[in-house]
């Protein structure tokens, strides 16, 4: 049966009470059935709006009025909150914010994944919701109006650039970089500069990968020393490794470990990294994931292996999830910043009851926006993973 026709349309200003907020940032209401989605609004607000977009299924609307606030909102301390498209949850108090992503984790696990909801934790918060991020992109592009450019972030209703003096979530060391930016900007329009901080104590490319919120490493780090803990694994599979992060920090868990990157540099680094700091019992492989796997997979014993899973946003790719599927190891640490390809991915490690999620850990390396970072815990239903701790024996491979 086909939906009822909506009954509002484009330029109409109503009043909605917004029954919920979406992964993403966006406030749902229903108007007369219709579904409606809102930016800048919070769960229980009673809102004026007014409809921009109307399609079969539901409409957009912008935020005219708050009628009715919620208990929860805050002022946002950026004067670019609401043009820039960098943060979603300024309005939003920082204890609401982490039961907000908890929620959104949870329904997205149980929508695309069918997990049990109460695997879910509490996100781990941030000690330092503001000056977090050690890494942005400040784009540059040509504004006909002032005829100059605008150097900043992307809108957040557009693609047109914001211009930014300043960034509240960036390291002050980056803000001093951006104001220097500023002064001696780009020849013209359409430039990418990347303003970053290096990671002290480790190697980093220019272009390589690492953690963009150094205040919330050790958390991590803890969380995935936990699970890695829990399992009793002998061995440690680094898998999207980058400059050797996990298991530079957690080689002293396991007998041997080793990573794999594709990123020539990136395994350069992950080299002198665990070298610095004297971890001699593992080491690192150029190439791509499902081209080395089979042989490392072979080469450790699958059940006194867990492997460590952290690629990028995208996820995983399915070849070397079935890979996965097909060997084995005792457990899997699947670390992502990105809900909705985990919980796709987890779909298929789980189908057939080949793997079961045992926790979900949310943590806040994003703080006043809609991104949260999950490690889940994955066990191989194989029982006879560590009936023999005494036969692993092998070492890594050559």
């Amino acid at each position: 049966m086909e939906a009822p026709a909506p009954t509002v349309k484009t330029g109409d200003r109503i009043t909605v009470t917004v029954g919920d907020v979406a992964f993403g940032g966006e406030g749902v209401a229903r108007a007369a059935g219709f579904v409606l989605f809102i930016p800048w609004v919070l769960t229980g607000e009673t809102v004026e709006v007014e409809i921009l977009e109307v399609k079969k299924q539901f409409g957009r609307a912008r935020l005219v009025k708050i009628l009715q606030p919620s208990p929860e909102r805050v002022a946002p301390r950026c004067r670019y909150f609401g043009d820039c498209g960098g943060c979603q949850y300024q309005h939003l108090a920082y204890p609401a914010q982490l039961r907000l992503k908890r929620q959104q984790v949870a329904d997205i696990f149980q929508r695309i994944g069918a997990l049990d909801p109460l695997l879910v934790d509490p996100v781990a918060p941030c000690p330092q919701p503001y000056e977090y991020r050690n890494r942005i992109m400040v784009r540059s592009q040509w504004d006909k109006y002032k005829r100059g450019l605008n150097l900043g972030f992307i809108r957040a209703d557009n693609r047109l650039v914001v211009d930014v003096e300043e960034c509240l979530i960036a390291e002050p060391e980056l803000n001093r970089q951006l104001t220097r930016l500023r002064a001696q900007p780009p020849p013209k329009g359409g430039i990418k500069v990347v303003l970053r901080l290096p990671p002290p104590g480790w190697e980093v490319p220019r272009d390589s990968f690492f953690q963009n919120n150094f205040h919330m490493l050790p958390e991590l780090v803890r969380v995935v020393r936990g699970c890695l803990h829990r399992s009793q694994a002998r061995f440690l599979l680094d898998l999207y490794c980058g400059v050797g992060f996990f298991s530079v920090e957690l080689a002293d868990a396991v007998e041997a470990f080793a990573g794999v990157e594709y990123d020539a540099l990136a395994v350069q680094a992950a080299r002198h990294n665990a070298a610095a700091r004297q971890r001699a019992n593992g080491d690192y492989y150029q190439g791509q994931t499902e081209e080395r796997l089979p042989d490392l997979l072979r080469r450790f014993r699958p059940e006194a292996t867990a492997v460590i899973l952290d690629p990028p946003r995208r996820g995983c790719q399915p070849v070397i999830l079935e890979l996965l599927r097909q060997t084995r190891p005792a457990q899997i640490i699947f670390v992502s910043c990105h809900p909705a390809t985990l919980a796709r991915d987890l779909n298929v490690l789980t189908a057939e009851g080949v793997y079961e999620v045992v926790k979900v850990v949310p943590l806040d390396l994003f703080p006043q926006t809609q991104h949260v970072e999950c490690v889940v815990d994955l066990r191989s239903r194989n029982e006879r993973r560590l009936e023999d701790p005494g036969a692993a024996n092998r070492g890594l491979p050559g």
